[in-house]
């Protein structure tokens, strides 16, 4: 029998960073003959995005051997731990993987994955990742410190709520990274630290901008300490097990839903920065997908908003738009190739397609999604834009947006 191949788990609460960390390990290992990384992504939504993202950055191929996909839900829930199981089997076939990463849904509770892994004789754990969103700690969680007030209070009322994930994320791992730490002062990063330190007294504690992780020290971190978590996880097991058909590790229990919005038609750049601006309550946690305006129609851009605030990247270009542009000078059998990908797509947009999915709580969901169909253009302004006239449309958006590249 081979040796058990080591894995390391990117865990975090939704948009704290995991997938912009994945990245940039990846990156770093097509860069080095020394490891050959697999890949196992899991989203709560049914829209892959995550999955999307790398793909389209082509930092890897959702076709390689060594990547699989989850969504749909929680990868440590009773429907998803036999599919992770599944796409385990997969990704280690052939035997090159020399470690595996494992990026979890947001919603994800670390203890019955942990407990999961440890009964997987080809695997060995090694790193327990948490990507921990330092701006929201810091203006929703008072500092990091309303965290462990919040998830006592809740057990004490024998409810869980967020709280109590994050709070269980936090103290399963044996390394904090406080993401966005470039967007506070140092004195706040450290108030945070110091919060969430008392959670987690055995784990490293470090700042983190953009997913800048040395691979090599993630890839060294020693075998994870199961006997560290023994009691804390015996407790969760015995609160599950009291509180029965309540699942700990189900989105649904914390009354958290997803929906997606997918549609052809390109969202008007005025009306999508009023609904961002007017209609994103402090229920809407993540969303996050591909979008086209009629201001910007060659351009594959990325949405991606974590509470108050929202990011846009550039991720690729539309095929269509390569047919049209001339100066490529594409060659016949180029041009017949691209065609024939886009010959069951809409004869005006081609590729192009809105696709978000919108994480949050239910309350909030419906009336937030609804405001966001609001933002697709007309007919009329449809007509407008086919005829190459896009000077009526006001785009407040950046212009300066970053862009996706596997060249860092």
């Amino acid at each position: 029998m081979s040796a058990p191949i080591p894995v390391t788990i990117l865990n975090g609460f939704l948009g704290a960073g995991k997938t912009t960390l994945l990245q940039n390990l990846l990156v770093q290992a097509r860069a080095s003959d020394d490891v050959t990384l697999g890949v196992v992504v899991n989203e709560m939504s049914t829209l892959d995005v995550d999955g999307s993202v790398l793909d389209t950055s082509e930092v890897i191929s959702r076709n390689s051997p060594h990547f699989a996909s989850i969504p749909g839900g929680s990868v440590s829930s009773t429907d998803g731990l036999p599919q992770f199981h599944e796409a385990v089997q997969s990704v280690l076939a052939d035997g090159e993987v020399t470690h595996l990463l494992l990026e979890t849904s947001g919603s994800t509770h670390p203890w019955p994955l942990l407990s999961a892994i440890r009964q997987m004789r080809e695997l060995d754990l090694h790193g327990v990742v948490s990507v921990v969103d330092t701006v929201v700690l810091w203006q929703d969680y008072d500092q990091g410190r309303a965290v462990q007030a919040k998830a006592s209070a809740n057990l004490q009322n024998d409810t869980r709520g967020i709280e109590n994930l994050l709070a269980e994320q936090i103290m399963f791992a044996n390394r904090l990274l406080l993401s966005k730490s470039d967007k506070v002062e140092r004195e706040v990063l450290t108030k945070v630290a110091q919060a969430v330190h008392p959670l987690n007294p055995y784990a490293d504690i470090i700042g983190m901008q953009w997913g800048n992780v040395r691979l090599t020290d993630l890839l060294a971190m020693p075998a994870y300490d199961y006997g560290r978590v023994e009691t804390l996880g015996a407790e969760l097991t015995e609160w599950e097990d009291k509180h029965g058909t309540v699942s700990m590790a189900k989105p649904e229990s914390y009354a958290i839903g997803s929906r997606v919005v997918n549609d052809p038609r390109p969202f008007h750049p005025q009306r999508l920065w009023d609904v961002y601006n007017k209609f994103l309550g402090i229920g809407i946690y993540r969303s996050k997908g591909f979008f086209w305006m009629p201001t910007r129609d060659n351009l594959v851009l990325l949405w991606n908003q974590t509470a108050g605030s929202v990011g846009l990247e550039i991720v690729n270009y539309w095929k269509i738009t390569a047919l049209q542009d001339e100066s490529l000078n594409l060659s016949d059998w180029e041009v017949e190739a691209m065609q024939q990908k886009l010959v069951d797509m809409h004869p005006d947009f081609g590729d192009r397609r809105c696709k978000l999915t919108v994480i949050g709580q239910e309350a909030e969901l419906d009336t937030f999604v609804e405001a966001l169909k609001q933002c697709f253009c007309t007919d009329e302004e449809i007509a407008v834009w086919k005829a190459g006239d896009v000077s009526g449309f006001a785009d407040p958006w950046p212009r300066s947006v970053s862009t996706l590249s596997s060249e860092s």
